[in-house]
């Protein structure tokens, strides 16, 4: 168990009576050393990805946890559900609310890691970049080249992308799937 004060954001707690899972996404200190200190943070659910705000005393004793991730491969899509296999051909069904922006780069075969908590399959992190083919973009406007002016970009799984006017149908990007931004083109 850790107090509170040792919390820091990207840390995942158990928290509640129900011991769940939340991830710190903001942390705020307030007090001082003669009345002590409270933590107000920003979390959020792993399970129900809803958010949630809490204060807390410094002294106040939260268990961290690590969350085990495996390499795996996307299979198919079973609505809801959206199924991962690994190399030892087990399979891992996750729920489509759990996916967050990875559902606008996933592809058949992709390649990714399964985030588990307690053995269960809670989510999906992407590689840091992936490259992926431009479907539709309107065509440059000339004349408007003043400053970093960008357009939309529409990707095959139908992902809206934000790219610089001189990216064009059938260019091949890179992308950031941490920010959402266009990064290069290849």
């Amino acid at each position: 168990m850790n107090p509170a004060k040792e919390i820091k954001v990207g840390n995942i707690i158990e928290f509640g009576d129900s011991k769940t899972p939340m991830i710190v996404l903001r942390s705020d200190v307030n007090g001082s050393s003669r009345t002590g200190f409270t933590y107000k943070w920003k979390m959020k659910n792993l399970l129900t990805g809803s958010p949630q705000e809490v204060v807390a005393r410094g002294d106040d004793k939260y268990q961290k946890i690590v969350l085990d991730k495996k390499e795996v491969t996307y299979s198919y899509f079973a609505d809801p559900l959206y199924v991962f296999m690994d190399s030892e051909y087990n399979q891992y069904e996750i729920e489509g609310e759990n996916m967050g922006d990875a559902l606008g780069y996933l592809e058949d075969g992709m390649v990714c890691e399964a985030v588990f908590y307690n053995e269960k399959a809670i989510s999906v992190e992407l590689p840091t970049t992936i490259v992926r083919k431009v479907v539709y973009s309107e065509p440059a406007v000339k004349g408007n080249t003043s400053g970093n002016v960008l357009k939309e970009a529409k990707l095959a799984t139908g992902h809206i992308v934000q790219v610089p006017l001189f990216v064009s149908q059938d260019d091949m990007i890179e992308i950031d799937t941490r920010t959402n931004e266009y990064k290069k083109r290849v």
